[in-house]
């Protein structure tokens, strides 16, 4: 006869591994190895869609590391959020520390501000969860537990409906998604401060990170417009010098102090997945 002690223990932890099925570990450490065991890589989809920032991934998308994200995208293994987000923060480490040319790692104060890309409300419905804000959460805890402060900023969402994205080819699915995300309302003033990381399960395509990049900085160069027509207006008003001398030479992202200013060409939003194809790592490429 059951306890009820086991029923709930069925509620917390799966009842074999996530990736092997070794009965009752959230998962063994050979699965754990394969999903964190080896450093997080740039890898760059082909063909690469306009827009793409920076993506490192924390492993190749094969065996135990898609059988882990299955389990708990689809089957709501739930605590398995906790190791895919140990593996998303190794991401986000590599993704801070390579930021394209002139972007140290000191370049942007403040924290690291993972931005999940969003499912859709019907995905969500039927899974009974949002697994990629899930892991963004674990991954924000870890990246803390280890020094890097971090917060998710969960501020992107579809504004229109979207096809099924399985069974599309690259082209179909950047056309399934262009002009698909925005940013909510105010959603621009809580990137303040901070260094944007886009984060996901999984990236194939490129195309929902691409996506995701372009809503992020349109709302930022909207809210850099209206940051600085109220700045001028109120200056002028107060008969005060009405220019920042920096406006010359670069954009102001954001309308909070100590914001970064973005000169032209400099990267200022990166990613990190915890899984990409294989093919997709930059093995012997430049």
């Amino acid at each position: 006869m059951r306890g009820w002690w086991q029923d709930l223990t069925d509620l917390v932890l799966p009842a074999e591994c996530g990736g092997c099925g070794t009965p009752r570990t959230v998962l063994c450490p050979e699965c754990r190895a394969a999903l964190s065991g080896a450093a997080p890589r740039r890898v760059r989809p082909v063909p690469e869609p306009p827009g793409l920032p920076s993506v490192h991934a924390a492993a190749p998308y094969a065996d135990e590391v898609r059988a882990t994200l299955l389990a708990h995208k689809e089957r709501g293994a739930l605590a398995l959020a906790r190791p895919l987000g140990t593996a998303l923060a190794g991401a986000v480490r590599a993704a801070l520390g390579v930021r394209g040319a002139g972007a140290g790692r000191g370049d942007v104060g403040g924290a690291a501000l993972l931005v999940p890309v969003p499912s859709a409300p019907w995905a969500v419905r039927a899974r009974g969860h949002d697994p990629v804000r899930r892991i963004a959460l674990a991954a924000a805890a870890e990246l803390r537990r280890t020094g890097t402060p971090a917060r998710v900023a969960a501020v992107l969402r579809q504004r229109r409906a979207v096809a099924d994205q399985s069974g599309l080819g690259s082209r179909q699915r950047w056309d399934n998604l262009a002009g698909a995300l925005d940013v909510v309302p105010g959603g621009a003033g809580l990137l303040a401060g901070g260094q944007v990381v886009l984060v996901d399960d999984l990236v194939t395509t490129g195309a929902s990170l691409a996506e995701a990049a372009r809503a992020v900085r349109t709302a930022v160069a909207h809210e850099a417009r209206e940051t600085a027509v109220y700045v001028r207006a109120t200056r002028e008003g107060k008969e005060e010098q009405t220019a920042d001398p920096r406006q010359e030479k670069g954009n102001r992202v954001g309308g909070a102090s100590g914001m970064a200013w973005a000169t032209p060409g400099r990267q200022i939003i990166c990613a990190g997945v915890v899984a990409a194809p294989l093919d997709s790592f930059e093995i012997n490429r430049n």
